[in-house]
């Protein structure tokens, strides 16, 4: 499963151009504070607000903490930077996450930054797709198979249906363009905080099916992740409990928090993204140092059924409760 294909179609519609380049935002503060570093998935965007508002409101600091947020050259670096001690910690998502260690990455989850799912098969609100069963013989399009595949074949099974059933068609990432203008019935992998509100923004509703209300077990979206050998390192359970103060603050006070997260980055103070921050708010974790040990091994399950790992690992091997 490609990282860039889990990124939000928004960051993709605005063209590789903005990635030539590691970008870092924001500077630690002028003390002793013990220096980490963390990398994004892709450059900031709401889906990171927990982060940018820890950092803003000097929670980190607070903690002793110097903390820069990365975002990466190429957006598929970050876990092998990562697991090559280049970072602290890095963003990435709890699918990509199994798929990672199943290929021996030496990473595992210490926090949740998204705790539910946010893709989605989106059609068109107007169109001839109503229910999953209307998707029968019609093309759906999507960007990068795997995970995504087994997402579809899952939700098709709810409806009496299989992938034999629809055409699949790559749209090569350009999943709202090619829904609205016809070249798809649907598109697996649009994300319900992004895609469906550009739609809106352009005219274009759009109808979103839920993978969760149609058979596939439910997932934690964006999760921080650190090296297998480093979970012992006394700094990150500092980090988490510094972005839990961020995350409560940013629920507690979500206008200022606005304020704060767009405050240098005058190119994400539009409606599309305003409209992102509003649905994206309820699904952050609320503790995000919490882990829900049922949904991790019941997705490990759902993932070894869909043949996309040979064994279901234990737990401890792949995520972690700090204390």
């Amino acid at each position: 499963m490609s990282r860039s294909k889990l990124a939000p179609n928004l960051v993709r519609n605005l063209g590789a151009g903005a990635l030539a380049a590691a970008v870092v935002f924001g500077q630690g503060p002028a003390t002793a504070a013990e220096k980490m570093t963390v990398l994004l998935d892709w450059f900031v965007n709401p889906d990171h607000a927990t982060l940018v508002i820890a950092k803003a409101k000097g929670f980190f600091e607070q903690a002793g903490l110097d903390v820069d947020l990365v975002a990466p050259a190429d957006p598929n670096d970050p876990p092998k930077l990562l697991a090559a001690g280049q970072a602290d910690l890095a963003v990435t998502y709890q699918p990509q996450l199994h798929l990672q260690v199943a290929a021996g990455l030496p990473v595992v989850r210490v926090a949740t930054l998204v705790s539910t799912p946010l893709n989605t098969l989106v059609a068109l609100a107007d169109g001839p797709v109503k229910t999953l069963a209307d998707v029968k013989g019609r093309k759906v399009g999507f960007s990068v198979g795997g995970f995504e595949d087994a997402l579809l074949g899952t939700m098709l099974e709810s409806a009496g249906l299989g992938l034999k059933d629809v055409t699949l068609v790559n749209v090569n990432f350009s999943l709202s363009p090619a829904l609205m203008s016809g070249q798809v019935d649907a598109v697996i992998g649009a994300y319900r905080n992004f895609e469906l509100n550009q739609m809106a923004l352009e005219g274009k509703p759009g109808r979103a099916f839920y993978p969760e209300e149609h058979g596939v077990p439910p997932y934690d979206e964006l999760v921080l992740i650190a090296r297998k050998d480093h979970v012992g390192d006394p700094r990150l359970l500092r980090f988490v409990d510094a972005l839990e103060q961020g995350t409560l603050w940013l629920l507690n006070h979500p206008d200022e928090s606005w304020q704060l997260f767009v405050r240098g980055r005058a190119e994400l103070d539009d409606e599309l993204n305003r409209r992102a921050w509003t649905a994206t708010l309820p699904r952050f974790a609320h503790t995000p140092g919490a882990l829900d040990a049922r949904r991790y091994q019941r997705f490990a399950e759902f993932l070894k059924a869909r043949s996309l790992i040979e064994q279901v690992p234990p737990l401890d091997s792949y995520t972690v409760e700090l204390r």
